[in-house]
């Protein structure tokens, strides 16, 4: 573990990502007690008010926050040990990166192409596939999809362009 430290690997330690994580729930747990006393926590004559059962849940998510908070901040250790490294960090950006791109892209160009884009661009970055497959994949994923949901179930996905072009 020392050596571990020395070396700087260590990007946030497992002590500072449960405080963070617990007090980020809170917050959140706090602001679900507000909305529901503002919806109406209460018992009616036709039984409990819209806001009754978000209360509990957000008062449940705020103690319990609030306790792994006093639990961890009053542990005796304060290491805990390391919650991720640097390498680690980096491996997760390189998948939520571009899932956040995807997501964003989703909005100006559609679900398909989007779809076709994003699982082009990871097989070829991650998985280093050759271009046949990509190709292949690729397509093949998003036109599957789109014939499940937009023509078997009648599900409309976000459309962009493309689809617009073609009449669809």
């Amino acid at each position: 573990m020392q050596q571990q430290e020395e070396s700087g690997k260590r990007l946030v330690s497992t002590w500072t990502a449960d405080i963070v994580v617990a007090a980020i729930m809170a917050f959140i747990g706090g602001i679900v007690m507000m909305d529901s006393v503002r919806l109406g926590m209460g018992w009616s004559e036709y039984g409990p008010e819209s806001g009754y059962f978000p209360f509990y849940i957000g008062l449940a998510i705020t103690g319990t926050s609030l306790c792994t908070i006093a639990i961890t901040v009053f542990s005796r250790s304060r290491d805990g040990g390391t919650f991720v490294e640097r390498q680690q960090f980096a491996d997760v950006l390189k998948v939520l990166v571009p899932s956040a791109i995807f997501v964003i892209a989703i909005g100006f160009i559609g679900i398909y192409v989007s779809a076709a884009l994003f699982i082009g661009a990871f097989m070829r970055w991650l998985g280093r596939f050759p271009w046949y497959l990509i190709a292949i994949v690729s397509l093949t994923v998003p036109f599957a999809l789109f014939l499940l949901f937009e023509i078997w179930f009648l599900v409309p996905l976000p459309k962009g362009p493309l689809e617009d072009f073609l009449g669809y």
